[in-house]
Formats: structure tokens, sequence, C-alpha cells
């Protein structure tokens, strides 16, 4: 008598079946459990899984899938039979060796949490800092190309008409030329005009290019109240703070999306993080258009305070609770009218406009408040 190295084929109760990773169709097999898993199609080729090899895959409940690492990636075994499930799964040492442990998870959600605050330190600190480095160094034409889109924008808003008056014209430019000259920017870097809308504002666009709108001139009630809103404007410029913006929030909104994917329900928390992300860093460059407006009229022997005064008379106390105070994205006008007090100096220097130039400044468009 010789020894058998092999097992007869295991008899199930239930049709075991093979999908060969190749095609789609399914064989109905037996299976020899010797040195390896022997997979018998009747007049097929016997197919050899060696246990080591042997993996178990996601399945319903009643039912073990198998694969195998050295077979083809979608070739399955499932085996409907509880007795010869549990003999295979017997001889299976290695069958969950790639399921995740309680430690893995562990280790899963540990990275996912450092990533987490990887993402929110790189967005409250490093975007900043790339923003402050690289906005100054993005080539003028660039910048030039950027504010003549934001101007199409802005003129599809408030309207296509810019005021033209003549002698209304020559004034501003007299205005904005002290201005600027005192600010130390080139002739060519910055064009300024005036919009016919009312809306009480004023804004600096990438470029160099600063409106003022009709509503604001309508409300002031002095070249000294214009000049200081202009000279914040002209802080913008000089300081970069439009193309600072522009690659701050791309970054934001980018590593922000990263964080929170595309879940139901997050847009409302990039909201709210965004918000006060941005407004922290508005407040900041807000800020420093204010200090630098107040060293421009000091500079040119006028006080800042009139400005304050104009912008407090706009928009009255904007005090509230301190939620609404966190998402400020400009100081509080009371504290801006509180700051330029301070730095309110009796005129040492000649007024920026004469009273005629100053009455055509404000019929500018055609009509105006005297």
């Amino acid at each position: 008598m010789s020894d058998v190295s092999t097992e007869a084929p295991a008899q199930a109760t239930k049709p075991t079946i093979f999908f060969d990773g190749v095609s789609s169709r399914r064989r109905q097999v037996t299976l020899t459990l010797g040195d390896a898993l022997e997979i018998i199609e009747e007049g097929g080729t016997p197919v050899r899984w060696a246990y080591a090899d042997i993996r178990r895959a996601d399945s319903p409940a009643g039912l073990l899938r198998l694969a195998c690492t050295a077979a083809p990636p979608l070739a399955r075994l499932e085996i409907r039979d509880a007795a010869l499930a549990s003999d295979v799964t017997a001889r299976c040492m290695r069958l969950d060796e790639h399921q995740t442990s309680r430690r893995g998870i562990a280790k899963i959600v540990g990275w996912s949490v450092a990533a987490a605050v990887s993402i929110v330190c790189v967005v409250l600190f490093g975007v900043p800092l790339a923003a402050d480095r690289l906005a100054p160094l993005v080539p003028k034409s660039v910048e030039r190309r950027i504010g003549d889109a934001a101007e199409v924008q802005v003129k599809t808003i408030f309207g296509r008409s810019v005021c033209e008056g003549p002698a209304g014209k020559a004034a501003f430019t007299k205005l904005v030329n002290r201005l600027r000259d005192a600010a130390g920017l080139d002739d060519d870097s910055m064009t300024a005009g005036v919009l016919s809308t009312t809306v009480p504002n004023a804004f600096a666009l990438p470029g160099g290019k600063v409106f003022v709108l009709k509503g604001l001139l309508d409300k002031a009630e002095s070249p000294d109240e214009l000049a200081g809103i202009l000279a914040h404007e002209l802080g913008h410029l000089k300081h970069h703070d439009n193309m600072r913006g522009l690659i701050y929030n791309g970054g934001t909104s980018f590593l922000i999306g990263l964080l929170f994917g595309d879940v139901t329900g997050s847009s409302a928390v990039i909201f709210a993080s965004r918000s006060l992300v941005e407004a922290s860093y508005s407040r900041e460059a807000e800020t420093a258009a204010d200090t630098f407006a107040i060293e421009i009229m000091h500079a040119l022997g006028r006080s800042p305070k009139p400005a304050a005064e104009l912008m407090f008379r706009i928009t009255g106390k904007e005090g509230g609770s301190g939620l609404t105070n966190i998402l400020a994205s400009h100081p509080l006008t009371e504290d801006r009218l509180a700051r330029m007090t301070r730095e309110d100096r009796p005129a040492s220097g000649p007024p920026l406009l004469t009273d005629k130039e100053w009455q055509a400044l404000k019929l500018i468009c055609g009509s105006g408040k005297i």
C-alpha cells in the first residue's frame, strides 16, 4: 500500500461557483483540499490556489467569497456550503491579512486628523504668507489684464457711464495726481474715474484702476473727505492687496474644498469657514490701507478725520454682537472715526482743490449736491 498525499474532492451540498477572471462565465466546480486548493471543473483544466495566496473578498451573509493574489484580479470563488467553507478557511492562514485592523483604523483616523489640521494651518498661515510673497512679483502686464476683466464686470454692475464733465474731470485729475504723487505711485501705474451710480462707494482694481461712484461724491462735503477715501484706495494699490486677495482666496477655496470634499451639507461649513478666514485677512488689509491714508493726508498737510466722518455719515454706527464684529470684513466705521480723530491735525498744507474746482467736481456727472 502507498500513502496518498491528497484528499478526495470535497462534497458540497450546495454548488460552488468559480469565475476565472478572464471571462464572465459562471463555472460550477468541486474543490480538492490537498497541499493547495484545487478547483476542478468537469472537462476543464484544474486550477490550483496556494493557501497562502487566498484572501477573503467582500460577500453577503451565507456566502464565502475568495480571491487569490496569484490569480487574475477579477478571479473569484464562491462557496455556499457552510461545512466546506469552514474546511477551506481553516487552511487559509492569511485569509484576512489584507483587512484593516483596529490598530490600522486608528492609524488611518490619526493620519486623517493630522491631514485636516495641516490643511487648516496652511489656510490660516501658509496661504496668506504665500500671497504676501507672490503678489508683488506678479508682472504689471498680468495685473492690467486682470484689471481690465474686472473693470468690465464692474461696469456691468454699476453701468458703463463714466462721468466726463470737462471742468469736473480736470479737478478730479488734479486731486488724484496730488494723492498719487504723495503716495509715490508711478504715472503709468494707475487710472481713475467717476461712475454715474447712486451707490456711495469707491474701490481699487488690479492694474492700478480706481473708481469713485457718484453716490459717494454726492455725500462728500469737502475735498478732504473725498481725498481721504481715495488715499485709502491708493493704499490698496501700493500694497498689492487686490492680487494678494486673488491669490489668497483662490488658495483657500482649493484647500477648504479639499478638506470638506463634496459632502451634502458641507457647503454651509465651507462658507462659514471661508468667511471667518477671509474677513480676518481683509481687516488686516483695510487697517493697513487706513494707515497709508493717514500718512498721505499728513504728508499733504491735511487731516484724515474728514474721510472717517464721511464714512460714518454713510454707514452710521456699525457696532453689534461679538459675532458680527468677528465677521466684519472692514474695521468698524466708529473705530475708524476714533482712530482718525486721534490722528487729526490742524491743516498745514494748501487746500487740495479750490472752491471752484470742488464745485466743478461735484457736477462732473452733470448734476450733484452742492
